[in-house]
């Protein structure tokens, strides 16, 4: 059972950021080898990478531009291996596709031909000391960090025992006012009021507070709090991992609420399920108690362990068992 959680933005659309060739360089601690060129005039608008050996070879079907092309060792011996003429020709066309930019790994002095075709073409060429494995891999995970899908929605996102809880409802419902509970219980605080939520693959959520309101809560009759300046700084966390949704509702006599928990229930972001909640407000109870609670089942869960299943196995083994025994005399 699934239900499509409300974004600020629309969600049928997935945010794409871009960023520039300078953040990238200044990241990985890479070096032009082209000094005069503006590296922050240049966008990369893809997260994957690709190692122009086939074009190199002369085959350019299939060839993704928006992609930063990486070139190793492999590369580099291959075209030391052309002549003069044909090195100058190849690099001529593969800088003609337009791509974002190429690093160049292992402290690899680039040909004279590469840094022509790079001049020509108006492309940054940048220089890494690493080895090409090692220049992959940051450049991948930093893109897709930087690059990943990013909608924004309303509620509060808490630590709680390692589990990221997304605290969502209706305003005034009372969700600051539980995360502050929780974060006196010794739980953290991500983000109040507004969550921004980046998908970093297909089954993983990032939650993260905008910078503005980063450690604030505002609690209404009272004013915004600074909770790192309040409890410490072992209160507070930059970003977590969303596991859980608990959804807090006024409570209604009329309404059937789930009392065993045997069938899960999620809200759909960004085409990542996650598990949800939706539970009960009324004078009296305790929501921190409840959330602590949900964030512990649910880590149970995930090892395995199912207490309403496990109620269930034990009524039906105890009825078998008395019907056994019924027929036995």
């Amino acid at each position: 059972m699934a239900r499509q959680i409300s974004f600020a933005c629309d969600s049928d659309k997935e945010n794409f950021k871009t960023v520039t060739v300078k953040s990238l360089a200044d990241f990985m601690g890479m070096e032009s080898a082209i000094p005069e060129m503006d590296l922050s005039q240049h966008i990369i608008t893809q997260k994957s990478i690709n190692r122009p050996g086939f074009q190199l070879a002369g085959f350019y079907e299939y060839f993704d531009a928006n992609r930063v092309q990486i070139a190793g060792m492999a590369e580099y011996e291959y075209s030391r291996m052309l002549s003069n003429e044909l090195r100058e020709e190849r690099m001529d066309k593969l800088f003609a596709l337009g791509f974002p930019a190429m690093i160049v790994s292992r402290g690899l002095s680039p040909y004279p031909e590469t840094l022509k075709a790079a001049r020509k073409y108006n492309i940054p060429l940048l220089l890494s000391k690493d080895e090409t494995g090692k220049v992959i891999v940051n450049c991948v995970n930093w893109l897709s960090e930087q690059m990943a899908p990013m909608e924004t929605t309303h509620g509060v996102l808490v630590d709680v025992f390692g589990e990221g809880i997304l605290i969502t409802g209706d305003t005034g419902i009372g969700k600051s006012e539980t995360a502050i509970e929780l974060i006196k219980r010794g739980h953290r605080l991500v983000a109040d009021d507004l969550v921004e939520i980046t998908k970093q693959n297909d089954f993983y959520l990032l939650g993260a507070s905008p910078e503005l309101t980063r450690h604030f809560v505002e609690l209404r009759g009272i004013g915004v709090v600074d909770i790192k300046s309040l409890y410490g700084v072992e209160c507070v966390k930059e970003q977590q991992r969303i596991d859980m949704i608990v959804h807090l509702e006024p409570w209604n006599g009329q309404t059937s609420y789930d009392r065993l928990g045997l069938d899960e229930k999620y809200e759909e972001i960004m085409g990542v399920q996650i598990v949800t909640h939706n539970v009960p407000v009324r004078p009296g109870r305790n929501l921190a108690i409840v959330i602590e609670t949900a964030a512990v089942n649910n880590r149970q869960k995930k090892m395995g362990y199912n207490a309403a299943q496990e109620m269930v196995d034990r009524v039906r083994r105890k009825i078998l068992s008395k019907n056994t025994g019924d027929d036995a005399e």
